[in-house]
């Protein structure tokens, strides 16, 4: 019988044929020994988060896999992004996220991640607290070249356009209001003169004219987009009577767990970075169990690998996650195992696709089929069959016994 469940959430991990690669996806070329042993005692299928022809966002897919439409539930990102950092909101706040990055003298983009810069403490230290019109603008540092703002004040909207045009080598995107309103007028320019401002303080500092002379990215503008406020929500726990609790090492998800209500566990390590250490984080997750009946995992790098067009890192990667995997293959038999995605990140296109995931479901309680193989194509020949985002957590509530009778 079900008792507990760890999902293990993949971040981009489906992707396309890659020609160096023989026309294999990255996870099909992958070697995955441990993988392959857990999918061959599982219930496989695929995934589309969103539904077909729906291209997903991180924020929106993560929510429609734990049972939040995003037509329902969804703000924007900035909410989000600023919830995994701490931020507390409050009535009448405009959250946004951000990337720290770079722009040259007439504020055209030359890298929308400062060379993926890994640490911008002392950026967002240097910008927060700027105060426009009596707005206050609070900037708090998150993973790598993240960031999260709040606009503190009366008389301002969510209906603002994004800064960021999401490439390089166009202008920064002067913010507009979305709507008709006063205060979405008064949040536009509120937000352009804010980070016009923040330009100036943050291409005067020194640590950025030392980026400039050792021929890095200086992190001298902040890019935000993603404007929204807090929704009312029930909380993971409430919705589903399950005490819950997420591993993470990205901002933003640190933000989906905080938005559900989940506990935050930390793990040294978890960078959410190529370089995070994926054991440590499938080892948390298997204690946590002791404490918690549904955990949470996430696992970053195989879509900023994607997003950078690094085939090859990101095959590696799914290998590295896969020596850690060896740590599932044989959990207790009141623990359901899901490994799923919550998009697929192309290669090719350096950004996220409406491609499905694969979705596994194991344990003694599944009706395991015959897929064999952790791969893309594989996965289209299991017994879950073609599903959407929305159909995982009522699998999770079957398998466990908790799912309510209709009818006599």
């Amino acid at each position: 019988m079900v008792k507990k469940t760890l999902c293990i959430i993949f971040d981009g991990l489906g992707d396309r044929p890659i020609p160096q690669f023989g026309g294999q996806t990255p996870l099909e070329a992958a070697h995955t020994p441990n993988f392959d042993v857990i999918t061959e005692k599982s219930l496989c299928g695929l995934v589309s988060t969103l539904g077909r022809g729906m291209r997903p966002g991180s924020d929106v897919s993560h929510l429609a896999i734990f049972g939040y439409p995003m037509e329902k539930y969804y703000t924007g990102r900035g909410p989000i992004e600023v919830a995994g950092l701490g931020i507390q909101l409050q009535e009448g706040d405009v959250a946004f996220r951000g990337n720290f990055g770079s722009v040259d003298e007439n504020l055209n983009i030359l890298d929308r991640r400062a060379g993926r810069i890994r640490v911008v403490d002392e950026f967002a230290s240097a910008i927060d607290g700027i105060e426009i019109d009596g707005i206050r603008c609070i900037v708090k540092p998150g993973t790598a070249h993240r960031a999260g703002v709040v606009l503190r004040g009366g008389g301002l909207s969510a209906a603002v356009s994004d800064a960021d045009p999401h490439a390089e080598g166009l202008p920064v995107s002067e913010v507009a209001p979305l709507d008709d309103s006063a205060e979405a007028a008064r949040t536009a320019r509120v937000v352009n003169e804010f980070m016009r401002a923040s330009h100036r303080i943050l291409d005067a500092m020194e640590a950025n004219k030392a980026r400039k002379a050792a021929g890095q990215f200086p992190a001298n503008f902040l890019l935000l987009r993603g404007a929204g406020v807090y929704p009312s929500m029930p909380k993971f726990n409430d919705k589903y009577g399950l005490k819950s609790c997420c591993i993470v090492g990205g901002g933003l998800y640190k933000g989906i767990g905080a938005f559900l209500g989940m506990d935050l566990i930390p793990v040294e390590g978890a960078t959410a970075l190529p370089d995070t250490d994926v054991e440590a984080k499938f080892k948390k997750s298997i204690e946590m169990l002791d404490t918690y009946n549904f955990v949470f995992c996430h696992v970053k790098a195989t879509d900023s690998l994607a997003e950078d067009g690094d085939a090859e890192g990101k095959k590696a990667f799914i290998e590295k996650a896969d020596r850690a995997a060896a740590l599932l293959a044989n959990l207790p038999d009141d623990v359901l195992l899901i490994v799923t995605a919550d998009h697929s990140t192309a290669c090719e296109l350096k950004a996220h696709s409406a491609a499905p995931v694969p979705v596994l479901f194991c344990n003694p309680s599944v009706r395991v089929d015959s897929v064999a193989a952790f791969s893309e194509r594989a996965f289209a020949q299991g017994g879950f069959g073609y599903a959407e985002g929305k159909d995982i957590m009522p699998q999770v509530m079957n398998l466990m016994g908790k799912l309510h009778l209709i009818g006599a």
